[in-house]
């Protein structure tokens, strides 16, 4: 496949230390707010299901619109929506119809604003020592 077609990262990616850790860091976010925070449609399982598809798919969609690969939109369009609403919707439909009808559409906005934030953290293709050095070195060119 031509590379202006691909759209998942390679796996190595996905398996770099600060972004694992990263991981967990908002998966225990999480958690702590499906248990301290009263409502009914934050529980564990949703949280884990959400963040898993948001750390497979929010860099690669976000790279989408930054490198314009117009073809991948669809794509992209796609896994933007299945991690932020249709995992959710499916989960809530057949866990508890209810909470998803009382809570979807509060829940769909702020899953879309940390999707982003997500893709944002997890854009960077290399160790966080690359990031660092990029980052320094843009800060110092300036």
């Amino acid at each position: 496949m031509p590379d202006n077609l691909k759209f998942f990262y390679s796996p190595t990616e996905y398996l770099r230390p600060w972004k694992l850790a990263s991981l967990a860091c908002g998966i225990a976010l999480l958690i702590l707010g499906s248990i301290y925070t009263p409502a009914p449609d934050w529980d564990i399982p949703i949280s884990f299901i959400m963040a898993g598809l948001t750390y497979w798919t929010a860099p690669c969609s976000l790279r989408t619109l930054l490198e314009r690969k117009w073809r991948l939109l669809p794509l992209a369009a796609f896994f933007t929506w299945l991690s932020v609403d249709g995992c959710y919707a499916f989960y809530w439909y057949f866990k508890d119809p209810e909470a998803l009808h009382a809570m979807r559409s509060a829940n769909a906005p702020a899953s879309l604003a940390l999707y982003g934030i997500c893709g944002v953290i997890w854009l960077y293709r290399g160790s966080l020592k690359g990031l660092a050095r990029e980052l320094r070195n843009a800060l110092v060119s300036r």
